[in-house]
């Protein structure tokens, strides 16, 4: 077959929103495949390798984004229930949470805090313009509340979204051999920690590793979003009023 009749092909197959379905669940189906061949290697985790397919997939089909996500988007659909479900391994935790909340309290307020702070200075340090400090500050929030807040507060939604994106793959790659060279190997703390720094991500991964590091992940996952809501207005309004700002 001529290399015409391909792209023919290809176009009328690109018309159906099934292709970009099918393309997400292959591509996500193949790199747990890889992932579990590699040895659950960090790097090879499934989100990486499969978003980096389908990202290659649209560069060289030049397939825009938004057609991308009109056969997609029942895989966006499914993000609710699916987080809604991390509720179920959380509830077998729930009598050891009753004895650990104040603790779990202090965790979440000093991650939370360190979170925002550390991608503000950080850039800050490196020239970033307000536009962009502002809209990295939520990083380690889920992606609709970073993108909220960053709006919210003069960033862009989009550079949020991909700073969400870019610290949740990071922090799952990274978070097991961190916690192991600084000897946290609580699964509780493992996954707390792990929730409040890489969100959704990292709570995929923290489920594969561990039910009760998974629990905890979710939870510091929501409780995380919750408060960084909460004191994002704080610590801008204290950024405004320092003198160098």
């Amino acid at each position: 077959m001529n290399p015409g009749g391909l792209f023919e092909i290809w176009v009328f197959l690109g018309r159906s929103p099934l292709l970009w379905l099918a393309l997400t669940l292959l591509a996500y189906l193949g790199a747990v495949a890889l992932y579990r061949h590699s040895g659950h290697k960090p790097w090879l985790i499934p989100v990486l390798t499969s978003v980096s397919l389908v990202i290659a997939v649209l560069w060289v089909t030049g397939t825009p984004y938004p057609t991308y996500f009109e056969g997609a988007k029942f895989v966006h659909f499914l993000i609710g229930p699916a987080t809604v479900a991390l509720a179920v391994p959380l509830f077998g935790q729930f009598e050891r949470l009753k004895r650990i909340w104040r603790p779990v309290l202090v965790a979440l307020l000093a991650g939370s805090v360190t979170a925002m702070v550390s991608a503000v200075v950080i850039a800050w340090a490196l020239g970033g313009s307000t536009e962009t400090l502002l809209s990295l500050m939520p990083k380690s929030a889920t992606m609709p509340i970073a993108m909220a807040l960053a709006e919210r507060w003069g960033g862009l939604p989009s550079l949020a979204a991909v700073a969400v994106a870019v610290t949740g793959i990071s922090g799952a790659i990274m978070a097991r051999p961190l916690l192991n060279w600084i000897g946290v190997h609580d699964p509780a703390v493992r996954g707390f920690a792990v929730g409040i720094s890489a969100h959704a991500i990292g709570t995929a991964r923290a489920l594969q590793v561990h039910e009760t590091a998974g629990a905890f992940s979710a939870l510091a996952m929501g409780l995380n979003g919750v408060a960084t809501a909460v004191l994002m207005p704080l610590l801008v309004a204290l950024w405004q009023a320092t003198p160098w700002w």
